[in-house]
């Protein structure tokens, strides 16, 4: 195809020197964008760094951007299902952990963004351009994030709709209700679709779902734990976030509840430690993991912050939708400005920018997220329950809510708490597809000297011809595949990816910004410690998992027993008398 005139005058800015004027209107000394890291990779074009917003009370909306609504897709299946197993068996005493990974993730985050307010490009792009180039990295990075392209959270958005419309949860293991379940599963993948599709940018449309996203579930998570939960669920939980160091162990006794020890506080003191509680710690990885975004899935936040115009992204453009988007263009190539002390007085404004975005609005919403689900857990579930199916917990939550509200309104409040989860993981389920296509077909748009070849218009179209083919594959794996497996597939993944992840977002920015422009020591040190922490967690989740696996029949694979008087299921949803009540 014929490039255009733009087109082609835009391919030369990549290659031939450009001329800036000075203060008073004159030329200055030419200049050449670098051209650092892989030669396969096309040499940034030259651009002009906008001015940052200035930040005041009336400048507040200008922060609800990426922030807000990657914090709303923080509230996701992980959140809903995991993190209430968690508590439900030790209440907040491990919340910690989940400190740590979103503290983690925020300078993630942040330095994701920092190349994109440099170039214009969103990270996985700045990963393609490190050595060894375009012809190595897609293979890596196909396995790490594999787990994004399997539909696990459909499959799991189709158990609470369909307890609503039955009356009851539904059990996988009857063959009726499976096939009812993966058919449900491929109706809400269908539906999960159709935002991508419409409404001008992508991002524009991910944004409104996303805000509406939290408003309707915190604001009902928020009223039940005001209205329904006491002050001392609030203690355990909020203390849990600060409980660092906090463990458990086996329990003194075999039908006992497990101990929950400060390991530092202990060996200040002399104290000789028992044997460490395993019996949850691929659930107690998996939750540390999630919280927060998890896994590849924090990566468009350097996506969104090009197509909300922040930095250099205004000079490049965005993913348009198929429909409604036609006026919309992405550059193939990155722009990048040149050092001078008025633009970099722009770049520090920008990166405080993004930092205060991270610290006002999507930290705040992830805590927010693992906090209340949690809260459901240790108010309406009994101490020391360890229900081995994670809508188990989600099920007898909406029991306990129920019982809690009343006869009257507590059939509604039943159907309420589903919902909700079904809110969370059907909008989650959104994201998590437009992350994992645009992640690639950004990545491509830049380094196939074919697509470079295409119009700057065509991007739309490629998106959609890429979301097609996530359809076919996602409506076969549902089929095919059991929705259990689809998530922990997936979860181990997402651990091995985001810890890798940190690692090679430090090589990124270290190696292709300037050096007035690249990370803190710091900020490396952070990155660093975060890709520790997450590769740790993604080596415990796969042991305990293997081990399960190859556990003999008749022999647990971990001591499961529950406190004295807890509940505990070893099968299907439905087969905790009086516990999942049909509705």
């Amino acid at each position: 195809m014929c490039r255009n005139k733009d087109q082609v005058l835009g391919m030369a800015n990549t290659t031939v020197e450009t001329k800036n004027e000075g203060p008073a209107g004159q030329p200055t000394q030419a200049w050449e964008s670098p051209y650092i890291g892989s030669k396969k990779m096309p040499r940034w074009a030259v651009g002009e760094l906008g001015s940052p917003p200035r930040f005041g009370w009336r400048q507040i909306p200008m922060l609800l951007g990426p922030g807000l609504v990657m914090g709303a897709a923080a509230v996701g299946g992980g959140e809903w299902l995991t993190g209430p197993l968690v508590t439900a068996r030790y209440g907040g005493a491990l919340l910690w952990l989940a400190t740590l990974s979103i503290l983690g993730q925020v300078i993630y985050n942040i330095e994701i963004s920092r190349y994109t307010l440099y170039s214009g490009e969103p990270i996985f792009t700045g990963k393609f351009r490190t050595f060894p180039g375009p012809s190595f990295w897609p293979f890596l990075y196909l396995i790490l994030d594999f787990g994004s392209f399997l539909p696990y959270l459909s499959s799991s958005a189709a158990i609470p709709i369909t307890g609503i419309l039955f009356g009851k949860l539904p059990d996988p293991s009857i063959p009726e209700e499976d096939f009812r379940l993966r058919l449900v599963g491929c109706g809400i993948m269908i539906l999960t679709l159709l935002p991508l599709i419409f409404g001008g940018k992508v991002y524009r449309s991910l944004k409104f779902i996303m805000s509406a996203k939290l408003v309707l579930v915190l604001g009902f998570l928020l009223f039940l734990a005001l209205g329904y939960s006491t002050w001392s669920t609030w203690q355990e939980i909020l203390s849990g976030f600060v409980r660092f160091g906090t463990m458990p162990f086996v329990p003194e006794t075999p039908d006992g509840p497990p101990r929950l020890l400060n390991v530092p506080w202990a060996w200040w003191n002399g104290q000789t430690l028992p044997p460490l509680d395993l019996s949850m710690i691929g659930i107690v990885a998996a939750m540390a993991a999630i919280a927060g975004n998890g896994g590849l899935t924090n990566t468009p936040i350097s996506n969104f912050t090009r197509d909300q115009g922040w930095g250099m992204g205004k000079e490049v453009g965005a993913i348009p939708s198929i429909v409604g988007g036609h006026s919309i263009t992405l550059s193939h190539v990155g722009k990048v400005f040149r050092l001078t002390p008025e633009s970099l007085k722009k770049w520090y404004g920008w990166v405080r920018h993004v930092q205060r975005e991270q610290l006002m609005v999507w930290m705040p919403a992830c805590f927010f997220g693992m906090a209340l689900p949690s809260m459901l857990s240790v108010q309406f579930l009994p101490r020391g329950v360890v229900p081995k199916d994670k809508w188990l917990a989600a099920g007898m939550t909406a029991d306990g809510v129920a019982d809690a509200v009343g006869p009257t309104m507590g059939s509604l409040f039943w159907h309420l708490t589903l919902f909700c989860g079904f809110l969370v993981l059907a909008t989650s389920a959104i994201m998590t597809t437009d992350g994992a296509l645009r992640r690639w077909v950004d990545v491509y748009w830049t380094a196939s000297p074919r697509l470079r070849t295409l119009d700057t218009h065509w991007i739309g179209k490629l998106y959609f011809g890429a979301l097609c083919g996530y359809a076919v594959l996602g409506l076969i794996l549902l089929m095919t595949v059991k929705g259990d497996n689809l998530l922990v597939y997936t979860t181990n993944l997402y651990n091995y990816a985001l810890g890798f992840s940190c690692f090679h977002v430090l090589a990124v920015n270290s190696l292709l910004l300037p050096k007035e422009l690249r990370p803190s020591l710091f900020r490396r040190a952070g990155l660093v410690l975060a890709g520790t922490f997450f590769m740790v967690i993604a080596v415990l989740t796969t042991v305990d998992t293997v081990n399960k696996a190859y556990a003999k029949p008749g022999i647990p694979a971990a001591n499961e027993t529950p406190a004295t008087g807890a509940v505990q299921s070893e099968t299907s949803p439905n087969e905790l008398p009086g516990n999942i009540k049909p509705r």
